[in-house]
């Protein structure tokens, strides 16, 4: 069985025993938390929300909080002799996915 879910601005497939990689979450390391936003429940038969499946969650554990790799933002003004770089670095909270109901 798998399921599509919705957290924050992002759908990621899951399934049981997985591991996903999500926007940060407030949730402490070692917590479980349940996500309700399901928008396709897939395997024998197919559920499709309307916009969400009701009665449909996902169980997973907080494994860690994560960085991703640097990326460095470079601005520059032509023919003014000006420029400026900023480095960003974006905080993800990795989890493992222990059930999904229906």
């Amino acid at each position: 069985m798998y399921a599509i879910i919705q957290t924050g601005a992002q759908q990621t497939r899951v399934e049981e025993g997985g591991k996903i990689q999500v926007d940060l979450l407030p949730n402490p390391v070692g917590a479980e938390i349940e996500l309700n936003k399901i928008l396709l429940l897939g395997g024998e038969t197919l559920s499709i929300g309307k916009p969400y499946v009701e009665g449909a969650s996902v169980k997973a554990e907080v494994l860690e909080h994560t960085r991703g790799k640097k990326i460095v933002v470079f601005k520059h003004w032509r023919r003014n002799d000006s420029r400026r770089t900023n480095g960003h670095r974006q905080q993800y909270t990795i989890l493992k996915i222990k059930s999904i109901t229906a």
